[in-house]
């Protein structure tokens, strides 16, 4: 499997994300012609290097005659018009669609209003659209068939914008990202925009350190501004390693918290509430704490969107006033479910694969448990016949 990893140790914008894309190797004249089909007029796209900071990259530029554009606006409909109505393939139109959506989706809810009361400047209006679908054909171009994205960075400050000074993150970026993992240092400024919020949130299947891959190539696309690091985007591309090796593989969150002041009783308690909010694991590790208490060390593994929800159980439901958490790549044997029949009636077995190679074959234990109860026969019988005829 092609992947990309998009680094954004300082943001992202739309022109950053095409300039990393041609400077990994996407021909500038493939992108021209991506661009044409969309039968706009009155614009330019090229390419020029540029040195950030003593690091080497590319900078998208893409020039739009505002002489014939300024005084007009576009709504969602009408992008989505000239989108749908173009030559591009229907999976870039499809995917180029949901970005605007995205995006037309956060500017509604920031100012009150419908999505299809959303309305973008022209000349905003036509960079945007290029931005995208420049960005969405270009790694269609390159076969990328899955994306990931680290943390991103954020800014700090004020940006000063049609609207007035806003703060940073732009309340339509910050609505965007919800749900995300993001950070701020003292840099100030606007590092990452609406446009670069909407093509990663869309597109990027999970957010956090690099997934396993042999790199092939690396771009580093330039944005226009001068802050204190380089104003660059990073992206690498490459093979999966863990698909080539038949895993499956994906990202958690581990949320930790040490605890050595509370009754044990809530343990149980915690544990099937947590379960039931639908955490992937929960286990209790003990620990040795300071001043020689004995403690425990209470481990939750979720969904990366899940945090905040998990986070407000542990610090609710427990003493603990404060955790810890990270993003881990996962690897994972492929796994169906399948429904077996036995002399003991129907049982559901879960199969494990890597590759082409079942691995693992385990009878669920709740069917076999009803299953023995119901027959009158010991637990361990049902077990073997299920796994056995499985």
């Amino acid at each position: 499997m092609r992947v990309a990893y998009f680094d954004c140790f300082a943001g992202a914008a739309g022109d950053m994300i095409l300039g990393a894309l041609l400077d990994a190797g996407l021909p500038l004249v493939k992108l021209q012609e991506e661009i044409a089909k969309l039968g706009l007029d009155n614009y330019s796209i090229e390419s020029s290097r540029v040195v950030k900071k003593g690091i080497s990259g590319t900078q998208a530029l893409i020039t739009i005659n505002q002489s014939h554009h300024e005084h007009h606006h576009r709504h969602f409909s009408h992008i989505r018009e000239i989108i749908g109505s173009s030559a591009l393939d229907e999976a870039v139109k499809e995917k180029s669609i949901s970005v605007f959506k995205r995006l037309a989706a956060a500017e509604a809810h920031v100012h009150g209003t419908d999505i299809e009361n959303v309305h973008f400047h022209e000349v905003g209006a036509m960079d945007a659209i290029i931005d995208v679908v420049g960005s969405v054909a270009g790694l269609n171009i390159l076969g990328i068939e899955k994306i990931s994205c680290s943390p991103i960075h954020v800014g700090s400050g004020t940006v000063t914008c049609a609207h007035g000074v806003l703060p940073v993150p732009a309340p339509a970026t910050a609505m965007l990202v919800k749900g995300k993992p993001v950070y701020a240092t003292d840099v100030k400024g606007e590092l990452l925009t609406p446009t670069g919020a909407a093509l990663l949130t869309t597109l990027c299947s999970d957010f956090g350190p690099m997934p396993g891959m042999t790199i092939e190539a690396i771009g580093y696309g330039a944005g226009t501004s001068e802050p204190e690091i380089p104003n660059l985007l990073r992206v690498s591309i490459g093979q999966a390693t863990d698909e080539k090796a038949g895993f499956a593989s994906d990202q958690v969150a581990v949320i930790e918290t040490n605890i050595d002041d509370m009754t044990p009783q809530i343990y149980d308690y915690l544990i099937e509430k947590t379960l039931g909010m639908g955490a992937l694991d929960i286990f209790l590790t003990p620990v040795q704490m300071k001043k020689n208490r004995p403690g425990t060390l209470i481990s939750i593994i979720c969904d990366p969107s899940e945090v905040s929800r998990f986070a407000e159980l542990l610090i609710t439901e427990t003493t603990s006033i404060g955790l810890r958490w990270r993003i881990e790549n996962r690897l994972k044997a492929k796994r169906e479910i399948n429904a077996i029949e036995t002399p003991y009636g129907k049982i559901r077995a879960k199969y494990a694969a890597i590759g082409e190679k079942t691995v693992n074959i385990s009878p669920e234990y709740e069917d076999c448990k009803e299953a023995a109860r119901k027959h009158g026969v010991p637990l361990k019988d049902v077990l073997e016949a299920a796994r056995k005829l499985a």
